[in-house]
């Protein structure tokens, strides 16, 4: 059973995702919260799997909240972020503090429960367009590495051309036809980079590229 919170601060957003969360066979609900102050003890107390977080709110927004959640000891609940805008600056802000992908308030039903049956699973809920938005974010920055870290100098060859793939907004099976592997092999290459760079999944994983210098835009 996939446990989630929802924190929204209006109320009928709130009152809708938990009703359709709660339909669904495998998902519950196990609280929610109008507002990111205090939000680590509602987690604390609920012990949800996954955290539908809003991203503006009055007292302590979402990015706040996560960046909280996220510092909590042991293993924390993944985070997806709710707005209602794709290009949203909180959100990349969200994503780089380790949020584990977004959505957006007006997505249909199948989208919402999707995205969290995704994240519960370990995957990270990153579209094409907000990781070529992530990437044209880090191109902007004018202190970008010239090559690549000390922090990854413990991958192969193999990964690193498979990190440049994911960096690329690439799914495994994607990668798999670009590489020419068997698809459980770019996931195993994927969960290997994951624990040796102790990055929590992909949505890290690109961010990660861009900054160590993996990956630049226009290369």
């Amino acid at each position: 059973m996939i446990r989630v919170l929802v924190v929204d601060d209006q109320s009928m957003i709130r009152a809708g995702f938990a009703a359709l969360l709660e339909a669904q066979d495998g998902i519950t609900v196990v609280g929610t919260a109008d507002d990111g102050l205090g939000v680590v003890d509602v987690v604390r107390r609920t012990q949800p799997d996954v955290v539908l977080m809003d991203i503006r709110m009055p007292k302590v927004n979402g990015l706040d909240a996560t960046r909280a959640i996220l510092a909590m000891p042991g293993v924390p609940p993944r985070v997806i972020i709710l707005t209602t805008f794709d290009a949203d600056e909180y959100v990349f802000s969200a994503l780089r503090a380790g949020a584990s992908g977004f959505l957006l308030k007006d997505s249909p039903a199948e989208e919402l429960t999707h995205a969290v049956r995704v994240v519960a699973e370990g995957e990270a809920l990153l579209s094409p367009k907000v990781t070529r938005a992530l990437i044209a974010d880090y191109a902007a920055r004018p202190n970008a590495p010239a090559a690549p870290d000390a922090r990854l100098r413990g991958l192969t060859e193999r990964e690193l051309e498979v990190m440049r793939q994911v960096a690329a907004g690439l799914s495994n099976a994607e990668i798999a036809a670009e590489l020419v592997l068997a698809e459980q092999t770019v996931k195993t290459h994927v969960s290997r980079i994951l624990t040796k760079l102790d990055l929590r999944d992909r949505t890290q994983m690109v961010v990660c590229a861009y900054e160590s210098g993996l990956v630049r835009a226009g290369r």
